[in-house]
């Protein structure tokens, strides 16, 4: 059985919830990983009425190059990504950058964004961060 992303971000949303204020990152992956391992074994399948929002969140910082805007927003352009808000600050040498990606029409899995990100952000010596509003909503309510 193969999860969809929505799958996964829908069963994580699930476990942050029945964890209240006992929720961390660590547990939250462990509750996580145990259910995604029972609805494996049992064949079940997950509903498919998800309404959350196909945007992602894609945090950047990093010693300042130029470049570092320009590659990852190509990346984010030839996967048929939507940028929809975008902030950048440059402190002295330090570059910061938060954006608000729809990947709804990418043909492309969190994940593959995600994979895409590593690869720009190993050759820039920079850190990229993107995970799921919705994650990203809820990890940082609690």
């Amino acid at each position: 059985m193969k999860l969809s992303e929505d799958d996964i971000r829908k069963i994580t949303l699930n476990a942050i919830n029945e964890l209240g204020e006992k929720a961390s990152p660590a547990l939250v992956k462990k509750v996580v990983g145990k259910a995604v391992d029972d609805l494996k074994s049992s064949s079940l399948s997950f509903p498919k009425n998800d309404t959350s929002s196909g945007r992602v969140i894609l945090t950047a910082f990093g010693l300042n190059k130029p470049g570092i805007v320009a590659s990852i927003t190509k990346s984010l352009g030839d996967a048929d990504c939507d940028i929809h808000d975008l902030s950048q600050k440059l402190m002295d040498d330090f570059f910061t950058m938060i954006m608000v990606v729809d990947i709804s029409n990418s043909p492309k899995d969190l994940k593959g964004i995600q994979d895409e990100m590593s690869t720009i952000a190993e050759e820039l010596k920079i850190k990229i961060y993107l995970q799921h509003e919705d994650i990203f909503r809820n990890m940082h309510r609690i």
